[in-house]
C-alpha cells in the first residue's frame, strides 16, 4: 500500500442511481478505476448513505458490478458531508492519506460537499470528472439538467484553490493514482 492516495467511492448504491445522468457509464468507469487502484495497491474506501436506506436492503446495496472487498473500509454516513459524524477522517488518517480521488453520486450534494470538506481539511483532491453523477433538478423555477450540474461541479472544482494544495477534475482514464510529492 502506497499510503498517500485513496480512492473514495461515494453512494454508488442501487437506491441512489435511478434517474441519474449516465449512471451505467459512471458505474463502469468507476469500476475500471477501482480495478486499477487495487492493482496499483491504492486503498479503496467506500461511503454509503445510511440515512435514506436501511443497511442490507436492496436499495442500500452497491450498484452491480461494484463490490467492496472485505478488507476495504466502509463508512456509513447520514449527512451529505461524508466527514460529518462518521469515522472517515480516522480511516483516512489510518491510511496516511494526503490525496483523495473521488467518484460517486450525487454531484450537487454528497460529491460537492465531501470534496469541499476534504479540501478544507487539507487533502489534495482529484474529482473524477466522468465518474460522478446526479439527477435533473429544479430551483426557483429554473430547470437544470444532470449534465449541467455535473459540468458545473467539474468547473467549480477545477478552479478550487487552497494554499499549498492540489485540486483537479480529470477523466477516470487520466487519473494519477500515484501523484508526485509536493
Amino acid at each position: 500500500m502506497r499510503g498517500t492516495t485513496v480512492l473514495l467511492v461515494i453512494d454508488l448504491q442501487v437506491g441512489v442511481l435511478p434517474g441519474c445522468t449516465d449512471a451505467d457509464g459512471v458505474v463502469a468507469r468507476t469500476a475500471a478505476l477501482i480495478d486499477r487502484a487495487r492493482a496499483e495497491g491504492v486503498p479503496v474506501v467506500w461511503v454509503q448513505d445510511h440515512d435514506d436506506f436501511v443497511e442490507g436492503s436492496p436499495e442500500w446495496e452497491l450498484q452491480p458490478p461494484l463490490r467492496r472487498a472485505a478488507d476495504e473500509p466502509l463508512v456509513r454516513k447520514t449527512y451529505r458531508d461524508a466527514f460529518a459524524d462518521t469515522d472517515l477522517a480516522a480511516v483516512l488518517d489510518g491510511l496516511g492519506t494526503r490525496h483523495l480521488v473521488v467518484a460517486g453520486a450525487q454531484s450537487d450534494h454528497c460529491i460537492r460537499t465531501t470534496t469541499q470538506a476534504a479540501a478544507a481539511r487539507g487533502f489534495d483532491v482529484t474529482l473524477v470528472s466522468d465518474a460522478h453523477t446526479t439527477t435533473d433538478a429544479e430551483h426557483d423555477g429554473v430547470a437544470i439538467t444532470g449534465a449541467q450540474v455535473i459540468a458545473h461541479t467539474n468547473m467549480y472544482f477545477s478552479g478550487l484553490r487552497y494554499p499549498g494544495q492540489r485540486f483537479a477534475a480529470v477523466p477516470h482514464d487520466r487519473v494519477d493514482l500515484v501523484p508526485e510529492d509536493r
